[in-house]
């Protein structure tokens, strides 16, 4: 029997201080993660210029949320700050539960300890096969959020922290540094599944291009995997035009030449205008 990958791998333990947020671009481009903190088990199946995303989650626990995935951006912004120091990295990391809340954002209370918890169970648990980075695009990978994980303590049971296990496809994307975008800390503060959601693809998309990107409402309805209907989730979107709440950019709406299709615009806030 082959020995569990907790015990095949170096431990890296998280860096302590304060570092950049960073996040996956696979991840900011693609529907991943429900845009819903209610507990969701329709899988998102997403199809498009030969890419294929297909999140399935079980039924105690339902698909991991974009809320889930700031477990992620934290693991991402660890690795990407020891490679970058020459310090040795591992899809084994440890921590404490008060310093992954603390970058993401959080309380640091018995409760959000437990949604912490509950935040890895969904990670874990929930299943992905997709076709990004697989060359032939035929061929899918399929991982977990987490491969595993574990609470640690001493012999006298005193809490020792958190022990985890990424899998390789999101490893592997982290540690090319042309996979990964620093994103504004604002982020963890954005209280809106879609609003989350369009500040990652804006981020990935949109960059730091002076002139600024364009979407079709139908085209970001599409790559969102939202359970919303459509009206609805153009009605948010507008709604976010209005709010101007996704930090470094500003939203508005155009349409196209045939007057009849919707667009989502967003261009970069200059730096010297920043609050």
């Amino acid at each position: 029997m082959p020995r569990p990958a907790r015990e095949q791998l170096a431990l890296f333990r998280a860096l302590p201080g304060d570092m950049a947020p960073r996040d996956s671009q696979d991840l900011m481009a693609f529907p991943f993660f429900s845009l819903a903190k209610s507990h969701r088990t329709a899988p998102i199946d997403f199809r498009a210029g030969g890419v294929t995303v297909r999140v399935e989650g079980t039924a105690e626990y339902g698909i991991a949320t974009i809320w889930d995935a700031d477990i992620l951006i934290w693991a991402a912004s660890q690795i990407v700050e020891a490679r970058d120091a020459g310090i040795p990295t591992s899809r084994l990391m440890q921590a404490t539960p008060y310093e992954i809340l603390r970058f993401i954002g959080r309380g640091t209370s018995l409760r959000d300890y437990q949604r912490l918890k509950a935040a890895l169970d969904r990670l874990q648990s929930t299943t992905v096969a997709t076709s990004i980075r697989e060359m032939t695009g035929r061929r899918l990978h399929r991982f977990s959020w987490i491969n595993e994980w574990k609470e640690r303590a001493n012999a006298e049971g005193v809490p020792l922290g958190l022990e985890l296990v990424l899998p390789d496809w999101f490893y592997a994307g982290v540690l090319d540094a042309a996979l990964v975008l620093t994103i504004d800390p604002a982020y963890f503060r954005l209280t809106g599944g879609i609003e989350r959601w369009l500040y990652r693809l804006v981020r990935k998309h949109g960059g730091r291009q002076a002139g600024g990107w364009q979407f079709d409402f139908a085209y970001l309805y599409r790559k969102s995997g939202s359970m919303a209907r459509f009206y609805d989730f153009a009605a948010d979107l507008r709604a976010l035009v209005a709010k101007q709440s996704l930090p470094g950019y500003v939203l508005g709406i155009g349409w196209a030449p045939d007057r009849k299709t919707e667009r989502l615009t967003f261009r970069p806030v200059p730096r010297a205008a920043r609050g």
